[in-house]
């Protein structure tokens, strides 16, 4: 059964994952994962320090911290290709971006105008 986009809302805390379910969190490009979502990822889904974009565990790098909110598209287009290629996967899209990095929703969620129509893409309710 498909979900509608409305259904597709990240929930506001994740503590843990189904099988198929993947965290997608902010990072940074050194992959340090000090704190915020990038902590958690480490600390519960398998995200591994010094590799800051992708896969990893149950968890997928979006770097967030480079520089300006133009810098962070190319990453959410190759994440957004990615999870196209994988439909056996659910990706969880935490707000990337709106903690350490400092950016807010407004200026994130355009960047992931791609991801809207794609069923096993779920976005956080501040990016709809």
């Amino acid at each position: 059964m498909k979900k509608d986009r409305k259904e597709r809302i990240t929930p506001e805390w994740i503590h843990s994952l189904k099988e198929s379910e993947i965290f997608v969190f902010g990072s940074n490009l050194q992959g340090i994962h000090a704190g915020g979502a990038a902590r958690i990822a480490t600390e519960k889904f398998g995200a591994i320090r010094g590799q800051g974009v992708g896969l990893q565990g149950q968890s997928y790098a979006i770097p967030t911290m480079q520089g300006g909110v133009e810098t962070i598209q190319p990453y959410v287009d190759e994440f957004v290709t990615f999870a196209q290629a994988h439909p056996e996967l659910t990706f969880l899209v935490t707000p990337v971006g709106c903690g350490i990095a400092g950016f807010t929703a407004e200026e994130i969620a355009p960047l992931f105008r791609k991801a809207i129509d794609i069923l096993n893409i779920w976005l956080p309710a501040v990016f709809w």
